[in-house]
Order: C-alpha cells, then structure tokens, then sequence
C-alpha cells in the first residue's frame, strides 16, 4: 500500500495556473483506501476547481494508474475529453502521476494532487503503518520478521545501540527498540542464534535509484 496525503487546495490550483480545462485521474486501490484519490475526493477537488472557474471535463479512477495497460485502456475510453483537456490532474502515488504522463500521448501538462509519504501495511482498523524500505536486501528470515531497516531510526543491522532504555528508543522514547523486539520475538521461538550473527554492512548498491527490472 503506497500511503498518500492530498496537497492543500491552493498548491493544488497552483499546479493548474494557466490552465482552465481539466481531466481528473483517481486510483481505486491505495489512494481510495488513503482517501486521498476516490471517487468521494475527486468529486471534490471538481467543485473546488469549478469555484475557481476552471472546467472539469471529465474523470476515471483505475484500479491502479501505475499500471501502463490501465491508463490506455481509460484514455481510450475518454479521448474525446482528453482531447479537449488542457491538463490532466493525477490524485493518485508518485508512481500514478508518472504512469499517466509516460502513457499520455497527448502530451498534457501532468500535475499531482497528492503528496507521497510511504509504503505501508494496513491494520483492520485502516490505520497505516510503515514496515518496509525497499532497501532491496530482505533480512526479514534472521530478524523474525521485523526490519530493523525500517523500524530502527538509524537503521542498525548489528543492535540494539547503547541509547536503549527499558526496551525504547532514545530517538523516540515512546517507541519500542526494534532491537528488543527482534530478540523478543527470536526468544519466544527459539532462534536466539540470529541475534549473535554480525551482519555486514548494506550493500548500497542494491537500492541504487532508479530501479528497472525487464520482464520476460
């Protein structure tokens, strides 16, 4: 889950100076769920844009915009009001944003309606909590599934560090040690040996921006 917020009103409308006609773009997965790019917050953002006396053409929420093959099979659905639109605003990740402008053969001016904050996990209750970094090298099998990458503020592969206190973190001190829990959870199931293996340093190389991998 890529954890979006939705940029204020005016950074907004700052995006789209100049620019009257517009198309609107959502995602119906991650920025539904973050309520940042459904169908509820882009019936919004069209009122706000119609006060300011821009017109909003017309809209479609994919599954998912990163997704090439979704963002033509939509365009061709809209081409007519594509074709009149001066700019496209994309309520959606990062990565949405982009999708669009690569498969945009229009070549609109592409404008993001949201802030991309992290990569999450969802809880029952949709609270949204940041476990992974992508770092490319999964420690995951020798730490009992907690990431000490993530979930460690110095992101210490060999801890816990000497500012733990009571099991917290001494740059958070309302926040459990990542190391602690990692020894915790390797206690309760009797892998106690992976916390006395020296794990060397990352390889930097591995999360090396930007990423590509060809598919075959």
């Amino acid at each position: 889950m890529i954890i979006t917020i939705q940029k204020p009103a005016s950074e907004i409308l700052e995006g789209l100076k100049g620019l009257k006609k517009v198309f609107l773009v959502g995602c119906g997965e991650c920025a539904t769920v973050c309520k940042t790019g459904g169908s509820d917050e882009l019936r919004k953002i069209k009122e706000v844009l119609e006060k300011e006396g821009k017109t909003v053409l017309g809209s479609c929420i994919p599954d998912a915009p990163c997704i090439a093959s979704q963002i033509k099979t939509e365009w061709a659905r809209h081409i007519k009001e594509i074709k009149e639109a001066e700019a496209v605003l994309v309520l959606a990740c990062g990565l949405g944003v982009q999708s669009v402008k690569d498969n945009d053969r229009m070549g609109l001016p592409v404008s993001p309606g949201c802030d991309t904050s992290f990569g999450a996990v969802v809880d029952a209750r949709n609270n949204f909590y940041e476990k992974c970094s992508f770092c490319g090298e999964c420690l995951l099998a020798s730490t009992a599934g907690i990431c000490p990458v993530t979930l460690c503020p110095k992101g210490i592969l060999n801890g816990p560090c000497g500012g733990v206190n009571k099991g917290k973190c001494e740059v958070d001190k309302d926040k459990d040690c990542a190391w602690v829990l990692i020894y915790q959870a390797l206690e309760k199931k009797g892998g106690l040996e992976e916390i006395k293996k020296i794990r060397k340093p990352r390889d930097f190389k591995k999360s090396l921006k930007p990423h590509s991998v060809n598919a075959r």
